[in-house]
């Protein structure tokens, strides 16, 4: 066991201490965090206002098109040959055409531009057009719009979970996403990490620096203290991204909410009041149609305790599993070009996972889903995916334990081919090969 300590302690320091691992640390949260802040500062303060001018021949659309920050519309009152030829120096962006027969042919508008006009000037000047061409046609045959806009019903149903405990408020959506993001890391963290140990030992075993190593130290155990050091750099590395990255957006949301009151105070308020869950704003009854409250309440619907700690058992879980082959590989192996061959079995069942994970998001209590989160080598990607639905806890146990033994299983597959590959140079492995070691003696 002391043995396995040191080789831990190595591998951990070793690693953590690398300039590499700094730089991705620290940067990786300042990318998400800039990312995000830039996308929302050019959202609120990139708009270039556009002019639109429009000449209406039929008269149904005077004073139809509502200015907005993004855009400015103007009447004109001319022909449209005057129009054309006044627009190249009036300096508007666009010039709006609506002919007077424009009931009976609607696809008779033109928009005319000095360049091509954007998607949503388009899609906004139709809008228009089309309402009041639909309000115009309902008239006609008797429908008042108010009769209309009564007759449309939006649908807005809550799930409820029906428990030993009573029932409970559930989110679909928020289990949806948060069992997403913890199928996604627990796939990057399998290859990323596993493959840091199948390299480092191969590097080890080409400069020889190996052969002094097992001089003091069994193949098991420096296998073992490979996986776990590196295992615990991948926590290290995770804690610090969640850290740093809750604490950079706290702080850009701050500045975010500054910048937004002074360049759009009418807009900061309206967050203010979403924020608050003011009374009366936007529903009868004094119910507020608030999204940010029914985030927060989404997430609140979840178990977030048995996530993240099923989270932390399926992340080492699968990590352990799979880093273990490919330990074994790095040890079978005299170079990086060698392991290809040997890639495909052991990541077949990770991607096979990722796929089946988007079924599972449809079906989390299906068949599919049921074996899936059983089975050891797609457990740990599928069981997250599910757990936010709601799982029974037989069926938890079930895959846990299963996964545990998975581990120990490959474990020792692992060390039977560590033992012999770790000394093994100059000679070009087959599937064959590697089977006969796992059972020399």
């Amino acid at each position: 066991m002391r043995n396995i300590l040191l080789v831990i302690r190595r591998e951990y320091l070793v690693r953590v201490k690398k300039r590499s691992f700094l730089i991705m640390t620290l940067l990786a949260p300042l990318l998400f965090v800039g990312f995000y802040a830039s996308v929302i500062w050019v959202a609120i303060g990139s708009v270039d206002t556009k002019t639109v001018q429009v000449l209406d021949e039929s008269g149904l659309f005077n004073q139809k098109f509502r200015d907005t920050e993004a855009m400015r519309f103007t009447y004109l009152h001319s022909s449209i040959d005057s129009a054309k030829s006044d627009f190249k120096s009036g300096g508007a962006n666009a010039l709006v055409y609506i002919p007077k027969n424009i009931i009976d042919s609607p696809k008779s508008v033109r928009i005319y531009a000095a360049k091509n006009v954007s998607m949503d000037l388009k899609s906004e000047i139709e809008k228009v057009i089309e309402k009041q061409i639909e309000d115009v046609k309902l008239r006609e045959a008797g429908i008042t719009v108010k009769v209309l806009e009564d007759a449309r019903v939006n649908v807005d149903s809550s799930t409820i979970s029906l428990s030993d405990e009573g029932e409970k408020t559930s989110s679909s959506g928020a289990a949806t996403v948060i069992g997403g993001i913890c199928a996604f890391l627990i796939y990057m963290s399998v290859f990323i990490y596993g493959t840091q140990v199948m390299r480092g030992i191969t590097e080890e075993k080409t400069s020889r620096v190996v052969e002094v190593i097992i001089s003091s130290v069994k193949p098991f155990q420096l296998m073992m203290g490979k996986i776990i050091g590196v295992a615990l750099v991948g926590l290290t590395q995770f804690l610090l991204w969640i850290t740093l990255t809750t604490a950079l957006s706290s702080a850009t949301s701050a500045i975010v909410s500054q910048q937004m009151a002074k360049e759009s105070p009418e807009l900061a308020q309206e967050m203010k009041k979403m924020q608050k869950g003011m009374p009366g704003q936007g529903m009868p009854g004094g119910e507020v149609d608030n999204p940010i409250g029914e985030v927060m309440g989404a997430i609140e619907s979840l178990n977030i305790p048995l996530i993240l700690g099923c989270f932390l058992f399926y992340y080492l879980g699968g990590y352990l599993l799979y880093s273990a082959l490919f330990g074994a590989i790095g040890a079978a192996v005299d170079s990086d070009s060698d392991t290809q061959q040997f890639m495909l079995p052991i990541t077949l069942p990770i991607i096979f996972s990722f796929v089946f994970a988007q079924f599972v998001l449809r079906d989390p209590d299906g068949t599919l889903a049921f074996w899936t989160s059983i089975i050891p080598f797609t457990s740990p990607i599928i069981m997250m995916v599910r757990i936010p639905f709601g799982v029974p806890a037989w069926e938890i146990v079930l895959s846990m334990t299963l996964l545990i033994l998975g581990f120990m299983g490959t474990t020792w597959l692992a060390a039977r081919i560590y033992r012999v590959g770790i000394l093994m140079y100059g000679k070009k492995v087959t599937y064959r090969e590697l089977i006969k070691w796992v059972f020399y003696k």
